[in-house]
């Protein structure tokens, strides 16, 4: 199993959210985060100084079956995009164990549900 951690512009989440479905992953977490990027650079919007120093994104974390964790990386770098700096970052690293806590399963049955259940 993969976790993946993904810190995106907001303005791109319809987007990565949308990729993620098509790519047949139906879970995952997000939250707001702010971080410290390398640019440090003051920035004129209507008259406003605006300072970059600290920058909000959001953060998705997703857990996979190992086998689905390069279509799910991929469908975040396809749909985050922009190409310009501060796109964001993709973090993955392996997870050993996981639990469903309603049912005890324990393992890749955990993070999915089977056919029967996706009915009730």
């Amino acid at each position: 199993m993969k976790k993946i951690e993904a810190i995106i512009r907001k303005t791109k989440f319809d987007e990565v959210k949308e990729a993620l479905l098509a790519a047949d992953i139906e879970w995952f977490s997000y939250t707001d985060v702010r971080g410290v990027g390398k640019s440090r650079k003051e920035r004129i919007y209507r008259g406003v100084i605006y300072n970059t120093d600290i920058i909000e994104r959001i953060m998705l974390t997703i857990v996979v079956r190992s086998q689905n964790a390069d279509r799910t990386v991929d469908a975040i770098l396809k749909s985050a995009q922009t190409g310009e700096v501060g796109d964001g970052r993709i973090f993955v690293s392996e997870v050993t164990e996981s639990y469903r806590i309603r049912t005890g399963e324990r393992g890749d049955i955990s993070l999915y549900l089977p056919d029967e259940d996706k009915l009730k």
